[in-house]
């Protein structure tokens, strides 16, 4: 496995392993002793960088990563994620917890002190805020996580889906190793600012869902059906919009065939030609698929590719939004 270095010292394999869709996420879930056995074989197969959050399930896959990963633990690059305010256990199920967001200073080290319990581990390797809180300075927020570095307790400080500036400022405070932000043939708008930005700044980014969640590996023929599937209540999965981006796959798809590989290792490639810098971590529940985003990385683009890549899948071709508006208003800020 290739390694990329993203901010702040952080050396990483260039595909990570986003583990949210280990549980019940996308309508089906790996049992504990399956989600053990991948994490153990994405080990194996160089994989060094794993993400997850307090919110994912919410608490439940932060204690499946990390016991997952004890075996390995020197090996291995655990990222996890606080800024969600969290609705206790009976006042809903899965994502319908989250009661918006905190980032309050005081909530930071109490998330943080039971991530570390749940994780099993001493300290968190990379620690990101998940959403901007508009209600706390992001220069508070920077400097907790700085305190909490300077006990031990964290050893990298990242974003999600933040905007220029606010990373401007935290940087500033602490430097910032990582911006975990959506990223793929389906989401270029970190293009025109905060690409650049992070360059400027020698932060790496972390691309979420870099194969748009499952929908540039060319399975979908129809819409996700199972009620549970985070999915169906996103806007670029329903009627029409999933028809027209359904034929921009088949582009995609057509291309991939050309040069012997699938669709979801010409995405991943795409995202890794964008920059020495850059780390996806795209997520799966199956062996075989692990084994086909690894493969990724020995694929090579040339300026045809590029180009044909480019024409199948325009920046302003896709349609409808990536969020609904609820999850909208959480980024960019």
């Amino acid at each position: 496995m290739k390694t990329r270095k993203l901010g702040d010292g952080l050396e990483v394999s260039a595909i990570g392993l986003g583990c949210m869709g280990m549980g019940q996420v996308y309508g089906t879930a790996l049992d504990t002793a399956d989600a053990h056995k991948l994490l153990a074989q994405a080990v194996e197969r160089g994989v060094t960088f794993f993400d997850t959050a307090e919110v994912y399930g919410p608490y439940l896959n932060e204690v499946l990563v990390g016991g997952g990963l004890k075996p390995f633990r020197d090996k291995v690059v655990i990222a996890t994620k606080f800024g969600f305010d969290i609705a206790p256990e009976g006042a809903g199920e899965g994502f319908s917890r989250m009661r918006g967001v905190n980032s309050r200073p005081e909530h930071i080290r109490a998330v943080v002190e039971a991530s570390l319990q749940r994780l099993g581990v001493e300290v968190i390797d990379l620690l990101y805020q998940h959403r901007v809180d508009p209600n706390v300075p992001i220069e508070d927020v920077a400097g907790a996580v700085k305190d909490l570095i300077a006990e031990g307790k964290v050893k990298h400080f990242g974003l999600s889906e933040a905007g220029a500036a606010t990373i401007r400022k935290a940087h500033a405070v602490q430097p910032v190793a990582a911006l975990q932000s959506e990223y793929s043939l389906w989401f270029r708008e970190l293009e025109a600012e905060i690409i650049p930005t992070l360059r400027e700044l020698g932060i790496g980014l972390a691309p979420y869902s870099p194969l748009g969640r499952g929908f540039l590996t060319g399975a979908f023929k129809e819409a996700p059906a199972a009620e549970n599937d985070f999915r169906r209540g996103l806007p670029r999965f329903q009627g029409e919009a999933f028809a027209k981006n359904l034929s921009l796959v088949e582009g995609l798809t057509a291309i991939a065939a050309d040069k012997g590989i699938t669709p979801a290792q010409l995405a991943l490639a795409w995202i890794l030609s964008q920059g020495e810098d850059i780390a996806p971590i795209p997520g799966t529940t199956k062996l075989a698929r692990l084994e086909e985003n690894i493969g990724a990385v020995d694929v090579v683009l040339t300026a045809d590719d590029l180009a044909a890549i480019a024409a199948a899948v325009p920046e302003t071709g896709i349609e409808g939004e990536r969020y609904a508006p609820a999850g909208l208003a959480m980024v960019g800020r």
